[in-house]
This record gives C-alpha cells, sequence and structure tokens, in this order.
C-alpha cells in the first residue's frame, strides 16, 4: 500500500534543543504519507529534543551532514526550537546542505525558528517566507518578504511560524514533497544571484 511520497526519501535537519513536537509531527506525516525519513544532525549518536525549555526525547541520528548530500534525498526538513537552528546556523556544512535543497529547487519545509539557517545560507532573497515572529527582521534583513500566516508556500518552499500552525504546515509539506522540485528559476539563492 503505497502513499503520496512512497519512494521519497526525507532529510530532517536537526540538533540538540530541536522543537521536539516539530520534529516529531512532520516526521509522522511523511511516515503516513508513504516516505522516509532521515535524521541528519552536526554528529553521530543522539541529539537532544525539547518541549519548548525542558528537555524532552532524544532521537538518534542516521547521517551526519558532513557525509549527508542533497542529491541523496528528495526533500529537506527544518524543525525549530530556539537553540537548534541558532547552532546549525553556524556549522558550515549545514549551511551547505541546505542551500544545496534550494538551489536544485527541492522542497524544503521549515518551521519556527528554522528560517534562521536559511538566512544564514543566503538563500531567502526575493522569496515570501513566514517564521516565529522573533526573527522576522533576520528575514527582511535577508531580502525576504516575512509575512504573518499559519503557512506558506513559495516555490518549492514550505514554512510555517509555530507549533499550532503544524497541522497547516504538515499538509503543505507533504503536498509540496509529493510534486516534486520546482522546476522554475531559484529566486533568493546566491547561485541565481551570479
Amino acid at each position: 500500500m503505497g502513499g503520496a511520497l512512497e519512494g521519497k526519501r526525507v532529510a530532517f535537519l536537526a540538533t540538540d534543543m530541536v522543537e521536539q513536537v516539530e520534529l516529531t509531527e512532520p516526521w509522522r506525516a511523511v511516515v503516513e504519507a508513504g516516505g522516509s525519513p532521515v535524521l541528519v544532525s552536526l554528529e553521530d549518536g543522539e541529539i537532544q529534543g525539547f518541549d519548548h525549555y525542558d528537555k524532552a526525547k532524544r532521537f538518534r541520528v542516521d547521517v551526519t551532514v558532513e557525509e549527508a548530500r542533497a542529491a541523496d534525498f528528495d526533500a529537506l526538513v527544518l524543525p525549530g526550537g530556539v537553540g537548534n537552528p541558532d547552532t546549525l546556523r553556524t556549522d558550515e556544512n549545514a549551511l551547505r546542505f541546505a542551500a544545496e535543497f534550494v538551489e536544485q529547487g527541492k522542497p524544503v519545509g521549515a518551521i519556527c525558528h528554522a528560517p534562521w539557517l536559511l538566512v544564514e545560507a543566503g538563500v531567502v532573497r526575493g522569496r515570501t517566507l513566514t517564521s516565529y515572529p522573533s526573527i522576522r527582521t533576520d528575514v527582511r534583513n535577508a531580502g525576504g518578504d516575512w509575512v504573518d500566516e499559519e503557512v506558506v508556500v513559495d516555490g518549492a518552499l514550505v514554512t510555517s511560524r509555530r507549533p499550532d500552525d503544524l497541522a497547516a504546515f504538515c499538509a503543505a509539506l507533504v503536498d509540496r514533497i509529493a510534486a516534486g522540485a520546482d522546476e522554475r528559476p531559484r529566486v533568493g539563492t546566491e547561485a541565481a544571484a551570479s
């Protein structure tokens, strides 16, 4: 019995302090749609999930971001939390990995504070997106058009604001991954600017 994402491999890039529900709910949606989620992180072992400021479950890492390549996946999901994307955006391999997806037009889902990583990767210029309100200025300063909506789909990019938006985020994410890569020009990437 197949699903909309049958045969699709979806990378979930996260590290310690990931907002647990923003990892587990999209993961469940991908599995229920027939896809295969893969946890990518900075190091082997496990990462620590959080429920806002409280420690929650730990999750086993499948592959390090240093070893991972966008070519091996059909889509990327960036869960939020505050510490998770703040740590990821300081890692060159994480920045490269996220930018590869955008440059290749592959679906990318980012929720809550996760667009910080996309800002740092230089891939939001000319794109309309949302995020947790506290990083709207960062998005705007990077050339993105920040809007306050439950879910925003701009080409292959799907963004949402917070855990309360997860139902809409997961539905839009699954639809976007099922549709595949966006063949239009990659507006908002450094590669497109050159």
